[in-house]
């Protein structure tokens, strides 16, 4: 146990978690869906969910508005957010939130108002603060209480590089630890927008998806606690679980 600033006891749960491991992405997929499936019904009343970006957690996306898992989804009772986004229009094709609605959320009854993107329509740094004011008003507090986390799950992408969200290596984003939302004006191509450490690590749950072997090595790094990494820097509050196909869990990759 260790006491959180706040004056709360809580237990400290590692990085490293536990994994499941398929042979490759769609069966990966559909392990993560069952899982997700079950998740849901477990949770009381509303479920608020951060959805990853990227091309890693499409096909998973594309399997949960599919039959039979469409209809076993509480789609009424979840709220969508976004754990980062980069900083072009909701139609872009390199939006997040445009891929993430023409994967799952066109093809599925979740409410509008349960739907909640990270606005790119004005400066990312008023983004950000509009975002942010987003989530302490659903979160109806200015501080996170461990025993009380914003989501219910946070789901993670991993990038060779060990980044997650937006919180990309050398960036000054990596010692924020005020605000919930910022921008990171040095993105790959353009500037992004993406939640802080303290939001993703109120969590109940994260859970991570990595998959190929450009993805081993970083994977091997962060679930060792390697804090070079911006991925190993969170310091959840609740259970972490790996998805990972067998390239990405090679434990021999150099790291």
């Amino acid at each position: 146990m260790a006491n959180d600033p706040i004056g709360a006891t809580v237990t400290k749960f590692s990085i490293r978690g536990r994994a499941e491991i398929e042979n490759n992405v769609e069966a990966l997929s559909l392990l993560a869906a069952e899982w997700f499936v079950r998740f849901v019904a477990e949770r009381p009343g509303v479920a608020r969910i951060a959805l990853a970006g990227g091309s890693t957690p499409r096909e998973l996306y594309r399997i949960l508005c599919s039959v039979p898992f469409r209809d076993r989804i509480p789609w009424q009772r979840l709220e969508f957010y976004w754990g980062d986004e980069r900083f072009v229009p909701h139609d872009d094709v390199a939006s997040n939130f445009r891929m993430v609605k023409e994967a799952m959320l066109s093809n599925v009854p979740v409410p509008p108002g349960h739907i909640h993107p990270i606005p790119t329509d004005v400066s990312p740094a008023d983004a950000a603060a509009r975002y942010e004011a987003v989530l302490r008003s659903v979160y109806g507090a200015d501080r996170f209480d461990p025993a009380r986390p914003m989501f219910d799950l946070m789901l993670l992408g991993l990038g060779s590089d060990g980044h997650t969200c937006s919180l990309l290596p050398g960036q000054p984003v990596l010692a924020e630890r005020e605000h919930w939302v910022a921008p990171v004006a040095a993105g790959r191509v353009e500037p992004r927008i993406t939640l802080t450490y303290p939001a993703v690590e109120s969590s109940h749950t994260i859970a991570f998806l990595a998959v190929g072997a450009e993805k081993a090595a970083a994977v091997k790094a962060v679930r060792a606690g390697d804090t070079n990494l911006p991925a190993a820097r969170i310091v959840p509050h609740g259970d972490v679980i790996w998805f990972l196909d067998r390239a990405a869990a090679d434990e021999r990759a150099d790291g």
